[in-house]
């Protein structure tokens, strides 16, 4: 009998692990809360009560929608909803997201998640619009975003409190409904809603806000300030009866796919449209709302309605159509609202609004709903959300596997390729770095080690677009190129390193010079510290990332140098060196460079050209001229070290500074002068018997 009770109270513990929290856990989103309850749900959730009164539901993010985020993990949070189906506390309990860890005020991402007090479970809420974002940290606020929303919409659900916008796909209409019917019968099976609103009901919906003290309520507050009618059209009972038959179809002609019409007709003191609409903008006096999102129209959404001879309709002063465009996501399966704004002067220059919702719910019989489909991985609604990103780095990618690609040919025009250098490192620190915050991190590498020796799961990584179309990138390129071109051209630090110190020499700065034994035995630092950091991740990966504020990636690109004072310090001071000295950090302290050059050692093709027999021996100018010290003293190219930035590619092919070349083309001159002074050279015809044709002598691309 004790066996079994320790066996039940061991199996009601792992089902409700939330029962563990206390009321006083809650008491800033429930005050007065003085005990919790288990919910009759099948999730682990809190009924929060204060006495007898139930106050709401408090639950842990983690046990409802554990969505991985940027560190491979998902952020838990304690959320609290009312009855009403609002929120009223979200706080971060734990999370391991590494620009939270160092870097980022973590008071600011509790800041974000209580922002979210006190809106509705059914809100769509936007960063950017409702909630302010975090710079440096989108990702990780999208998914605390998703987090709270998703799992306090689950827990809604459940509880009954509202139903699951999830569980079904948008319904279809069903286009062989139909029956013929009046006004009388139209308004009365809720085909044709109405809103009428008066002029003191309108007053009286400023009382209380700064444009009380400017309403000027009329001699007659029964007077008909609107009545507004609305129908959903695409429904053929709805749209045929009011616009017939030949009305209807070219309607439904016009509408491209997943496209919605409604019709709104009204009387009264008050339009809907408004005289001030102008072409080219937006009705801002409607709007229609569904599940959180609001949907406005612009003129190319608006059509004149012409003359109705529908039985029993009353005289209407004003009738249009405006269609809903398919990107609003309308489901006519599902509830919505018609929302009229009305504004009223609270100042000389200020105004109030308000707005009057009314309901609409297209007749079931109109319509037909699918099977319900699995929600969409927060990934891919980040992937969709950042098209625009993608497209741009996509492009950028393009052009720089052209470059790669066609490398000799580009290095004959140093001219051309010059510029075309200078305007990719600009386009990588201020698009990648600045505005795309895509620095890649060592803190990547040792995530991604750590999550092959885990539990390895692909949506972590794909949750950055950005950062996961770079690494596939790099991943190529290593085998293709090696390191030196990532560093070389996709570093947002490296380029502005390699920025700072052309406007340096420009400035005619001079640079410091380290001898190549020395320099040689400083490459080492780099690798010293990625195994530091390595075998720290495997202690603990969020030691690792403290230590590896070694980069100062994320203080001057991530957070733009928006940081403590220490951190900007050290930043700039490696910015500052690399004036005097050509990508000093890079060169010697980089572990993400380290990290890079382990597997690029792996390349399949070595692409950079060298004179055999003469590069290095005793030709010295390529060893002397790369900016990083990539090459040997016996013309080596140390593709480990080699930023890729084709300089000596352009020297090889130099035929007025590559002694190889200045040899060549000497040679091939004085073989062209004997070839013209040879008498009758340039007067008989190449046709003829004995005719001598100058045959140039061929320049191979290694000795």
């Amino acid at each position: 009998m004790l066996r079994r009770l320790l066996l039940c109270l061991i199996g009601v513990c792992l089902t409700f692990p939330a029962l563990a929290m206390t009321a006083s856990e809650v008491h800033s989103g429930f005050p007065g809360a003085d005990r919790l309850a288990p919910a009759a749900t099948e999730s682990p959730v809190n009924e929060v009560y204060a006495g007898d009164e139930l106050l709401g539901y408090a639950f842990e993010t983690v046990d409802i929608a554990p969505i991985p985020a940027y560190s491979g993990k998902p952020v838990n949070l304690l959320v609290g909803i009312d009855p009403d189906g609002r929120l009223t506390m979200a706080r971060v309990l734990d999370h391991a997201e590494p620009i939270m860890l160092v870097g980022i005020p973590d008071r600011k991402l509790q800041d974000f998640a209580g922002a979210h007090v006190p809106h509705h479970v059914t809100d769509a809420l936007k960063i950017g619009d409702n909630l302010d974002a975090i710079s440096g940290a989108t990702v990780t606020v999208i998914v605390v975003n998703d987090t709270i929303m998703r799992a306090a919409r689950r827990v809604a659900a459940d509880l009954g409190l509202i139903e699951d916008p999830s569980a079904q796909p948008a319904a279809t209409v069903r286009p062989d409904v139909f029956r013929e019917a009046d006004w009388q019968a139209l308004t009365g099976d809720g085909t044709i809603r109405r809103l009428r609103l008066t002029h003191g009901e309108v007053d009286a919906a400023f009382v209380g806000t700064p444009a009380e003290d400017y309403l000027h309520t009329p001699e007659a507050p029964d007077k008909t300030f609107i009545d507004l009618y609305y129908s959903y059209l695409n429904a053929p009972t709805a749209g045929r009866n009011l616009l017939g038959e030949r009305g209807y179809d070219r309607l439904m002609a016009e509408l491209e796919a997943g496209e919605h019409a409604i019709a709104l007709m009204a009387s009264g003191d008050y339009s809907f449209k408004g005289s001030g609409y102008v072409r080219g903008g937006i009705f801002d006096r409607i709007e229609v709302s569904q599940d959180g999102r609001t949907i406005t129209f612009h003129d190319r959404d608006h059509q004149r309605l012409g003359r109705l001879a529908l039985d029993g309709m009353p005289r209407m002063t004003e009738k249009d159509i405006f269609v809903i465009r398919e990107e609003a996501g309308f489901d006519p399966g599902r509830p919505w609202q018609l929302n009229l704004l009305v504004r009223r002067a609270s100042g000389p220059l200020d105004t109030e609004f308000t707005r009057f919702s009314a309901d609409y719910r297209v007749p079931d019989a109109y319509v037909e709903r699918p099977e319900p489909v699995v929600e969409r991985p927060v990934w891919v609604r980040v992937w969709h959300d950042k098209a625009f990103q993608i497209g741009v780095l996509g492009a950028g990618l393009l052009v720089l596997t052209g470059i790669m690609l066609f490398q000799d040919v580009l290095v004959r025009y140093p001219r051309v390729l010059a510029p075309l250098r200078l305007g990719f490192l600009v386009y990588t620190l201020v698009f990648i770095g600045w505005y795309g915050l895509a620095q890649l991190s060592v803190v990547n590498v040792l995530t991604f080690t750590n999550a092959l020796i885990t539990d390895f799961s692909w949506s972590s990584f794909l949750i950055d677009p950005m950062m996961f179309i770079l690494w596939c990138f790099v991943a190529v390129s290593l085998l293709l190129w090696g390191r030196g071109v990532y560093c070389g051209w996709l570093c947002p630090f490296g380029a502005l390193q390699d920025l700072v110190n052309k406007a340096a020499r420009r400035l005619g700065v001079k640079q410091i010079q380290i001898p190549f034994g020395l320099h040689e035995r400083l490459w080492a630092i780099k690798y010293i510290i990625l195994l530091g950091l390595f075998a720290l991740s495997l202690h603990s990966l969020g030691t690792a990332e403290r230590y590896a504020e070694v980069e100062p990636f994320k203080t001057a690109i991530t957070l733009r140098f928006q940081r403590d004072w220490p951190f900007v310090l050290y930043a700039l001071g490696l910015v500052a060196v690399s004036a005097f000295n050509h990508k000093f950090y890079c060169r010697y302290v980089c572990p993400l460079g380290a990290g890079l050059a382990v597997p690029a050692r792996l390349r399949l093709f070595d692409w950079l050209k060298r004179h055999r027999g003469s590069c290095g021996t005793p030709c010295q100018i390529c060893a002397n001229e790369c900016e990083v010290a990539a090459i040997h003293p016996d013309g080596r190219i140390n593709a480990n070290e080699c930023h890729y930035c084709l300089d000596c590619q352009v020297t090889y092919h130099d035929d007025r500074r590559c002694p190889p070349m200045i040899k060549r083309r000497k040679r091939y001159e004085k073989a062209a002068r004997l070839a013209g002074a040879r008498p009758g050279a340039e007067t008989h015809d190449s046709g003829q018997a004995g005719s001598s044709k100058l045959q140039p002598i061929p320049i191979h691309q290694e000795d």
